[in-house]
């Protein structure tokens, strides 16, 4: 097939994208930021239907021989936005060509030659990546557009915003449910033998998935409209309900589960730092309910030094519930105690503040463990800034979000001297020398990979997996009240 079909089909496709060129050429010049016309002019209805024709024409030269289309797609009117789900791969584009919907993409595509036109063709919402003020402005755009009554396309939104293999649906992010206007779900579906199309942040790459693809006779694509969803107020006023409840119903559509789980997660569990994150940890849990709180990791790294420097004027002292919520700036409720819990490990409704800035600042990067090491020595350290190895091993479970830890050899490699205590200078000449110090002196026996290998005999809310099984979902589960069960 790489010999004979691959070539022919490449070929193919680069045909109808240069014949698709023109047509999208001349009809974006201007501005693209124009309203539409009210009705389309009928130059724009017969460039629409040749785009359809010629795109169509493409993917099936691509083996995509049928696409099978089951529901019935809303008006602008009924239904602005279009959420679709699971996403996996770039082949889910062929539900935007054959809707002509508008979608919400980084504003460097428009730059990519031949397809960049195409792209801006269909009134994309661009999202730029150098301006630090864009998520706010993507929210509006999608907010102006919703509200049009059906004067802009339809929008096409990913609401996972990332891809995944399909086995269950993460979280979805807010923005298309931030609006409050009703969407329409629509659900993707590849049913082919052998999966050739999922194209994830472990796996084959774009350019593997195109040959592989390209190489099956005849790939199988289902494209289901799901009843248009009209919130209720209290989901006008919760755009996080909203989206929970919607992927609810996608979800039962396509008979998986959901979890609570994100990107972000993934990126943390996997984070090629020196303290990589064990089987056992709670740091994704804690993960789960800052954005319950609705609290950003993402966007709190620059809160770290204001919340270390109000920890360490605790000067060790603990903080009960309500302080613990004063100290976050957020009400007392189930998540807020769920999170409490996780620190409280004696049992006695008090919690150390420093506890919380470390785990916070090794989910907001976790990649930089001596950013987090130096920040806990600052809260920690005495005002010669050193430290006891008592101090070193309550930074390190934290770090790791592990109840036990034993770090005496660890402590004794790095207190050459045998004085007891230790800087933050001596810890990283440490790391410096022994850059995979935490393989040899705090989990020798233990790999990523074995723990993961190994299926627990129960459910582990709080451990971790990397293929994020389905089966270990933490939805309606009843919450968990220590760092480790």
């Amino acid at each position: 097939m790489t010999l004979t079909l691959f070539p022919i089909r490449l070929l193919l496709i680069v045909t109808m994208m240069l014949l698709a060129w023109p047509f999208t050429f001349f009809a974006t010049l201007g501005s693209s930021d124009q309203e539409p016309e009210q009705p389309p002019a009928t130059w724009r209805k017969v460039v629409d239907f040749l785009l359809k024709a010629i795109m169509r024409t493409m993917w099936f030269s691509g083996g995509f021989h049928w696409v099978v289309m089951k529901g019935q797609q809303a008006s602008p009117p009924e239904a602005s936005i279009l959420t679709l789900a699971p996403h996996s791969s770039y082949f889910d584009a062929i539900a935007v060509t054959l809707t002509m919907s508008s979608i919400v993409m980084k504003a460097e595509s428009r730059d990519i030659p031949i397809w960049g036109t195409l792209i801006k063709y269909i009134q994309p919402v661009f999202v730029s990546r150098s301006d630090q003020d864009s998520r706010r402005k993507t929210v509006e755009e999608i907010r102006r557009r919703a509200q049009s009554r059906g004067k802009w396309p339809q929008i096409m939104i990913f609401p996972e915003g990332t891809c995944t293999n399909r086995t269950c649906l993460i979280t979805f992010k807010p923005g298309a449910f931030i609006p409050g206007v009703p969407v329409q779900p629509v659900v993707l579906r590849y049913p082919n033998k052998l999966d050739t199309i999922t194209w994830t942040w472990q796996g084959p790459g774009a350019l593997k998935i195109l040959w592989l693809t390209l190489c099956q006779f005849h790939n199988r694509v289902e494209i289901e409209f799901l009843p248009v969803y009209s919130p209720s107020e209290e989901e006008k006023k919760d755009p996080a309900l909203y989206a929970s409840n919607v992927r609810r119903v996608m979800a039962e559509a396509l008979g998986i589960s959901v979890t609570d789980y994100t990107f972000e997660d993934c990126q943390l569990a996997l984070a090629e730092g020196q303290l990589r994150l064990p089987a056992d940890t709670c740091l994704l849990e804690f993960a789960r309910l800052v954005r319950g709180l609705g609290l950003k990791p993402e966007t709190l790294e620059k809160d770290l030094d204001k919340y270390s420097e109000s920890a360490k004027m605790q000067k060790g002292g603990k903080l009960g519930l309500p302080e613990f919520a004063e100290y976050l700036g957020v009400p007392v409720s189930d998540t807020l105690e769920d999170m409490f819990s996780l620190f409280d490990e004696s049992g006695d409704g008090r919690m150390d503040p420093r506890e919380y800035v470390v785990a916070l600042s090794v989910v907001c990067r976790p990649a930089q463990t001596l950013d987090t090491i130096q920040l806990a020595f600052k809260m920690y350290g005495s005002q010669d800034g050193d430290i006891d190895e008592d101090t070193l091993s309550s930074i390190l479970k934290t770090a790791l979000g592990v109840a036990e830890l034993s770090v005496t050899s660890l402590f004794q490699a790095i207190d050459q001297e045998g004085a007891g205590r230790i800087t933050f200078a001596d810890f990283c000449r440490f790391a410096e020398m022994f850059p995979n110090f935490a393989e040899e002196y705090l989990y020798p026996r233990q790999t990523h990979s074995d723990s993961c290998a190994q299926t627990p005999p129960t459910p582990t809310p709080n451990g971790f997996c990397a293929d994020f099984s389905p089966e270990n979902s933490d939805v309606g589960r009843k919450p968990f009240r220590k760092k480790l069960d």
